[in-house]
């Protein structure tokens, strides 16, 4: 399954389910790859993670950092585009107090209106318990909602599990 037959693929997962690893070995042969990060590094965890994946990575990806305007950092985008991770985008949004759902359908419009394929990264955070404060259950509501808007605009979804790759769709 490569991201070519794509024009967008969802690849949804839990913490340290290999979701990343899988979607980029997924784009890693496209030429001219595109990073499109969306994690702020506020610690030392957070920028040896952000490392990591960059080692793994290698050489040969263009990297572009977009926090929260995904529908920005889309235009003039070209070829296979990753997305990593559509939960750190929205952690953001909720950070900053900032509506999702307007820029959630402003970055789907520009994904379609790209030239670009996109292989976007989320978790699947709902599989727990219910979160013991409002924030917490507000985020996994907020992106449980999200999840299933972009796997219905999505040509292919995939659960990863423990590295392995499920279809959904």
């Amino acid at each position: 399954m490569t991201a070519e037959a794509c024009k967008i693929l969802l690849v949804l997962g839990h913490a340290a389910s290999g979701k990343s690893a899988w979607a980029e070995a997924r784009v890693v042969d496209a030429d001219a790859p595109t990073y499109l990060a969306t994690s702020r590094v506020l610690d030392d965890e957070m920028r040896r993670k952000v490392e990591a994946h960059a080692a793994r990575r290698g050489p040969g990806w263009t990297l572009v950092e977009e926090p929260v305007n995904l529908a920005a950092a889309c235009d003039g985008l070209t070829g296979t585009v990753l997305v990593d991770c559509v939960t750190m985008w929205l952690t953001n949004l909720l950070m900053d107090d900032a509506d999702w759902r307007a820029p959630l359908d402003a970055w789907i419009s520009a994904m379609h209106a790209s030239s670009a394929r996109f292989v976007l990264v989320s978790n699947d955070v709902g599989g727990g318990v219910t979160p013991d404060n409002g924030m917490a259950r507000r985020f996994q509501h907020m992106q449980g909602l999200t999840n299933q808007r972009l796997a219905a605009e999505a040509d292919r979804v995939v659960l990863v599990t423990a590295g392995l790759p499920q279809v959904l769709k």
